[in-house]
């Protein structure tokens, strides 16, 4: 299923699990940095904390500091400030007045600190004991504060040591701030560890999906891309050491697939096309070799024919000479009479075909250029027809003509009729009962094309090797001299053209398809057929 998906879907797929493993590490490392960050920011707030807490129970010492040298001078019972040390008496009340102010302005400053420490939102911002803390602290400044009043109280030795007595309560008070802070402290030692190792769980745990995540990428990327391209790579590098019969397979059916089938259909055609270039060099040397063995067996025959002529003229007029001599030199009634007629007869009939296969010879060997002009073919092979038609031995015989319409050809008109003519007498003759013979005249692909189609005895393959070689005939009444073909070969050749012999093997008749070139005219006729 998820092979039939474009490579570009999974290439999308690949890189949403690339930034799904960015992303569990990032976030992560964001918690990870967030939660160390909140810590020491928490730790950074409270801290803040300590100076103001240390400074109020600073403040209040030295208030208590005080008290202690008044109670120091009121052992000498000075009830006025006319007394021997009523003047100290005087200065220590104002520092007392002083020290009081700065004990009330450090715990606002206190109070401030817890106020802004709330507003934060931070984990360590419950400061509900220090509030506690502070509101005793305030209740006994209070009290400091309506027992100084009364300005009467430094010469009293009971209500100092009550005053003394509440400035060790308030020091308490004042010491117990920072000990709430060290018990938040404690807490969240204990906190973070819990924390830490939950975030080192959390970390193994982000770092193992991601392996697997980046593992699962590493497999589909492997499958999807890697592994098809090896198997192209592998198809194209057989392809190029010359097994086109080798063909690239892949499960997949995506772009890969498609460009696998793109090239094992490149391969078939370029496998289809050199065998077509095989087969045409094949046939090419045939034809050259063909060409080659007419030429010799046609110099050959020129000498021959001419060499034989003479003796074979002498031969028939003496035979003539005889026969019309015969009745003089022995007499009818004597049985030697008729042998001697017969053999003279069969002696000229001999030498007359023999005339014959010469002239054949003859004709064979007849090469050089020859008057050719725009030929009408239907017209010409209409006329070939015809007057085998009226031949005794084809009566019976059926020949079917059929044309597309004018195909014009610049040719030897006699030549192209012999042509015609051969292939016809040869069809027929191998025609058995009411066999037929098709004709069909067609312009294809710049060239006219005509297909003789017979139902008659066929032809073995290693027939159809030699079928246009001189003296090679295999015609079923002996008589043939094996020349026709070949000089059809030779006439198709000299014009250009191409004729080739097909069969589907004995008993099952034979195909012979000529090419010529077309004429100058053919256009013009063919254009001026369909308008009409």
């Amino acid at each position: 299923m998820l092979g039939k998906w474009p490579i570009r879907v999974k290439v999308l797929i690949g890189l949403g699990l690339l930034l799904l493993v960015v992303a569990i590490l990032a976030g992560a490392g964001i918690f990870t940095g967030n939660a160390y960050r909140n810590l020491v920011r928490a730790l950074r707030d409270r801290a803040d904390e300590f100076p103001p807490a240390a400074e109020l129970s600073r403040q209040v010492s030295q208030l208590r500091l005080t008290v202690s040298r008044l109670q120091g001078l009121r052992s000498f019972d000075y009830p006025t400030e006319s007394r021997p040390g009523g003047s100290l008496l005087t200065m220590y009340r104002a520092e007392f007045h002083v020290g009081l102010d700065e004990v009330d302005s450090k715990l606002a400053d206190y109070k401030a600190k817890l106020e802004e420490k709330l507003r934060s939102g931070s984990r360590m911002a419950d400061n509900r004991a220090e509030w506690d803390t502070v509101r005793q602290i305030e209740a006994s400044l209070a009290r400091i504060h309506d027992a100084d009043r009364d300005g009467q109280w430094m010469f009293d030795s009971q209500r100092i040591g009550g005053l003394a007595g509440e400035l060790d309560n308030l020091q308490t008070l004042a010491a117990d701030l920072p000990s709430h802070l060290h018990n938040k402290l404690r807490g969240l030692s204990a906190e973070v560890r819990g924390q830490y190792r939950a975030l080192i769980v959390g970390s193994w745990i982000a770092g193992a999906a991601a392996a697997l995540i980046l593992a699962l990428f590493v497999r589909l990327f492997y499958r999807w891309v890697l592994s098809p391209l090896g198997v192209l790579i592998e198809g194209s590098r057989r392809v190029a050491s010359g097994r086109f019969d080798y063909r690239i397979r892949l499960e997949t059916d995506d772009e890969m697939a498609e460009l696998a089938r793109a090239m094992n259909d490149m391969t078939a055609r370029f496998r289809a096309i050199r065998d077509d270039l095989d087969n045409q060099v094949r046939e090419r040397t045939r034809q050259v070799v063909r060409g080659e063995q007419l030429a010799s067996v046609g110099l050959l025959a020129a000498g021959v024919a001419h060499e034989i002529n003479n003796p074979l003229a002498s031969i028939a007029m003496c035979a003539e000479s005889l026969e019309s001599r015969v009745d003089e030199i022995l007499d009818p009634a004597d049985a030697r009479h008729n042998v001697v007629a017969h053999y003279l007869t069969m002696i000229q009939s001999e030498a007359f075909r023999c005339k014959d296969i010469t002239e054949k010879l003859l004709d064979f060997s007849r090469t050089g250029p020859t008057q050719r002009q725009p030929i009408e073919l239907g017209q010409l092979v209409q006329g070939v027809i015809e007057m085998i038609g009226h031949l005794g031995k084809y009566r019976d015989k059926t020949i079917q003509f059929a044309m597309d319409g004018p195909v014009v050809a610049s040719v030897n008109a006699q030549e192209i009729k012999q042509v015609v003519l051969n292939l016809l007498t040869n069809a027929l003759d191998s025609l058995e009962g009411d066999g037929a013979v098709r004709v069909r005249l067609a312009s294809r692909e710049g060239q006219a094309e005509l297909v003789f189609d017979d139902d008659g005895c066929g032809m073995a393959p290693d027939v159809l090797e030699h079928v246009f070689e001189p003296f090679f005939t295999r015609r079923r009444s002996g008589q043939g001299t094996g020349l026709g073909l070949s000089i059809t070969y030779r006439i198709v050749s000299e014009h250009g053209g191409e004729i080739h012999a097909e069969s589907r093997g004995p008993g099952q008749g034979s195909t012979f398809r000529v090419r010529l070139p077309l004429g100058a005219m053919h256009k013009e006729v063919h254009h001026q057929h369909q308008a009409a």
